[in-house]
């Protein structure tokens, strides 16, 4: 909550008595965006702030609310007690309960008679329940928090005094399906209250209309806009690649050769925020950090499968000042101020400007300071990728993902929420849904599709009882159609849906009686590593070493122990994908020689080699390369579209290839290439004729060899057990009860098989399709890539590995190969001999 020095008499008098002589008593003044923003707000105006990392955007979006809540009277006695007056909504727990650290202090100072709580999944019961009974002034809450009040049969009471509604850090919000119920959220909010004002706050935006539309209700033929204040100027950030002694290896995402450099960073300075991209590496780093900690720094760890309490006591920490370094995830990266952090360390790649840009702005957490930033590539192509997010952050470049059109199993959810919220007529509710921004170009027969599938399950499923949650009724309103329906939905809402995880609980020793007793809480880790254990096993978590035990009911219990070869628990939230933004810059950088002189040398070189053995290709250009291998015969495609793209383009390359008999065996894929292995000699099939790559790479591979691919994919599956779960055609939770992944995963697919057989159109299957194509097959990359590619492939047949193949045939060694394949590619992938080969 940053302030500009000298204050302004004329921006003073425009304030309340009390604020006036707290910015007095300060010798501050509010900056000029805020009082801007104040006076759209008393207009009337909804408002976007875009300001960088310390511009007081916290204090902007709630200096509305503060003031007007300083004007308003007191409750008379005999009358109702007032509703919620504004409504924040953040993306993540830890920065809600961040806002209300940092807002109370200012609140009190300023004598205001404000109350301000947090709601959150970690709320008990029993202060939500008083929170309905006596509701705050200002509530701090998340998007699945905002879904189970609406759909409460009291909503209209509690929000019948809301006035606005603060968004923060919308960029992160409204992207994802969470997000697209947030919108539907607001639209109810909306027709509780017509007058009601929306703030959105955010830091990183590439296209700011689109959150401006996002924030005001939508009609038929218009596209309203809320107001757009935009704040320029802040510290350019100074960021460093570490210039490492070490080798950087050629492929790997632990970054383990530069922990001694990365160490040396921690001890010069006061407190270090280490991010990494998943839990798994951030276990890895922690554990790696603990290993040459000899000066034994107080260095913790931050993710979200950690305890909640764990989580809080390093949050508590970070904000005393206690701590030297953090390793964390997602869960501290946007917008929480820790006070004394003044160096971000980005392990691996960002995979995206804007999310880098995020990160950094945790260090220096001010307008007028630089943040300092030193980013640590995990291998050879990471460094290129990082020099890329480097110059995007000087040059203000932003790769925010774009808006998609609002999901069929978000609006199935909703329905059922606004059915136990009050009987809701057709026509009112499809009105409303309309006017949510991701959801104005649903039709009236889609709508109509959705709520039969809410009142009947859909055609094939309508014998089923259970699918019947909402009936119509004869005064032509829809309604639940037994009150454990509204039960039901409470337990189960949200769009978030982690792999089935267990409780992991620390016991001194392994007896009986310890057993059964259980210990502290580590944490939860997902259900399918577990499974894989046996007792005795190690692994870490927590940045302890555990000894697997034993599993009681949802319960592992575990102890400590000492292992020179833990494993590390695997989480389904996966690597971030690759922005198109940077995988074209990363083209750029490769294409020009002229830039290699900013890479490290090792990389410089590298580069120069590749270049004399094959060929660097034109950014435009698609490098297509062959050469055996063993008994083997490779052909490697550079596409630089992200692993999922990649992925999707090797199962369709595959099957292509089988057609004209190469003969494939498999494939790999990582954000940079894609390498296709078979029995036949590719390079030789290709200079002959027999094999046409323009033919290979067409963009009709994207018709019925997709279409045939998906249907029998295993993905489709994964996909639709998400959307039935999200949907609420298969509840995960019931009362004293909850589903194991198995049953979850068995009911899905047996749901599965009767849609796909009986009705392939069902709403879920559309739903299904959509999030396939968009999301685990990136299949917009795909079509982009071979639109751009065509007439544009160079192909080189080598004698042998290139030094630029040689980080992916790597990551063959890596990837869990089957079939006949794995002994002959295991054998070959031993870096000596494939470095020897590429660099002779």
């Amino acid at each position: 909550m940053q302030l500009a020095p000298d204050p302004d008499p004329s921006d003073l008098a425009a304030l309340p008595a009390p604020f006036r002589d707290w910015f007095a008593a300060k010798g501050w003044a509010p900056r000029p965006h805020q009082m801007d923003l104040l006076a759209r707000a008393e207009a009337g105006a909804s408002v976007l702030l875009i300001a960088p990392t310390g511009a007081g955007k916290t204090l902007a979006g709630f200096l509305p609310a503060l003031v007007d809540l300083t004007r308003r009277g007191r409750v008379k006695p005999g009358t109702r007690p007032r509703g919620i007056h504004t409504l924040y909504i953040s993306p993540l727990k830890a920065l809600a309960t961040d806002i209300e650290r940092n807002l109370s202090a200012p609140v009190a100072e300023i004598g205001i008679k404000v109350t301000l709580e947090t709601r959150t999944g970690d709320t008990s019961q029993a202060k939500r329940q008083r929170q309905k009974l006596k509701p705050p002034d200002i509530l701090l809450t998340t998007p699945e928090q905002l879904a189970l009040l609406i759909a409460s049969k009291d909503a209209r009471t509690f929000f019948s005094d809301l006035r606005y509604v603060v968004f923060d850090e919308l960029h992160s919000l409204v992207t994802s399906k969470r997000g697209q119920l947030l919108a539907l959220g607001l639209a109810r909010l909306r027709q509780l209250q017509p007058d009601l004002q929306t703030i959105g706050l955010s830091a990183t935006v590439s296209e700011p209309d689109d959150l401006r539309e996002w924030l005001v209700g939508q009609r038929l033929g218009a596209s309203p806009l809320a107001d757009l204040i935009t704040v320029a100027g802040g510290a350019k950030p100074d960021i460093a690649i570490l210039q490492s002694k070490e080798r950087v290896p050629w492929q790997g995402h632990t970054a383990r050769y530069a922990m001694p450099e990365v160490y040396e960073a921690i001890q010069a300075h006061k407190m270090t925020l280490l991010f990494v991209n998943t839990r798994n590496q951030a276990e890895r780093l922690f554990q790696e950090l603990w290993q040459i900690n000899e000066e034994t720094l107080p260095i913790a760890l931050h993710h979200g499968s950690l305890d909640v309490q764990q989580r809080r006591k390093v949050e508590a920490a970070m904000a005393a000042g206690k701590l030297r370094a953090v390793v964390a995830t997602s869960t501290l990266d946007l917008g929480i101020d820790w006070g004394d952090v003044d160096l971000v360390v980005h392990i691996g790649a960002p995979k995206g400007a804007s999310r880098l840009a995020q990160r950094i702005g945790r260090s220096n957490h001010r307008m007028d300071e630089p943040s300092k930033a030193i980013l640590v590539p995990a291998n050879r192509f990471e460094v290129m990728e990082c020099q890329a997010a480097l110059d995007a952050n000087y040059l203000g470049d932003q790769d925010t993902p774009p808006l998609r059109n609002g999901g069929l199993d978000v609006l199935a959810q909703h329905v059922l929420g606004m059915a136990c919220a009050e009987p809701f007529r057709a026509d009112d509710l499809y009105a409303e849904i309309t006017s949510a921004a991701p959801y104005r170009g649903l039709d009236r027969a889609t709508f109509d599709r959705v709520v039969d599938f809410v009142a009947t399950g859909g055609y094939s499923l309508r014998v089923y009882e259970r699918y019947a949650k909402i009936v119509l009724t004869e005064d032509g309103t829809w309604r639940i159609s037994h009150p454990r329906i509204a039960q039901q939905y409470r337990m189960n809402a949200g769009t978030i849906i982690e792999a089935e995880s267990l409780t992991v609980r620390l016991i001194r020793r392994k007896t009986p009686a310890a057993m059964a007793r259980g210990g502290s809480v580590l944490g939860k880790i997902e259900e399918g590593f577990l499974e894989m254990l046996r007792p005795g096993d190690t692994f870490l978590f927590a940045g302890l070493v555990l000894r697997f035990e034993g599993i009681v009911e949802n319960t592992c219990l575990v102890t400590k122990t000492v292992s020179e070869d833990p494993q590390v628990p695997s989480y389904a939230g996966a690597k971030f994908p690759l922005t198109t933004y940077l995988a074209e810059q990363v083209r750029d950088i490769l294409a020009d020689p002229a830039r290699w002189g900013s890479l490290p040398p090792q990389v410089g070189d590298w580069l120069a080699i590749q270049q004399r053995k094959s060929i660097i290709p034109r950014a435009d250009q698609l490098l297509i390369e062959t050469f055996p291998a063993g008994k083997r015969f490779f052909m490697v495609a550079y596409c630089f579209e992200g692993r999922a793209a990649h992925q999707t383009l090797g199962m369709l390359l595959t099957r292509r290839l089988e057609r004209a008999r190469a003969k494939p065996l498999g494939f790999v894929a990582t954000d940079y290439a894609l390498s296709v292995w078979g029995l036949g000699d590719l390079g030789a099939m290709i200079k002959d004729g027999s094999l046409s790559l323009d033919g290979l790479f067409d963009e009709d591979m994207l018709g019925d060899d997709l279409d045939a691919w998906m249907a029998d994919s295993y993905l489709l599956k994964r996909t639709f057990r998400q959307c039935a779960v999200i949907a609420g055609l298969i509840d995960r939770r019931h009362p004293g009860q909850e589903k194991t992944g198995r049953q979850v995963t068995v009911s899905a697919d047996l749901v599965y098989d009767v849609l796909r057989a009986h009705e392939p159109d069902h709403i879920l299957m559309q739903a299904t399709w959509a999030d396939a194509a968009s999301g685990l097959l990136d299949v917009q990359r795909v079509s982009d890539l071979l639109a751009r590619i065509k007439h544009h492939i160079v192909h080189q047949d080598l004698p042998e590995i290139s030094p630029l193949a040689v980080p992916i045939m790597l990551e063959i060694g890596r990837e869990s190969i089957v079939g006949e394949a794995r002994d002959e590619l295991l054998s070959i992938a031993a870096e000596a001999q494939l470095i020897e080969q590429a660099l002779s």
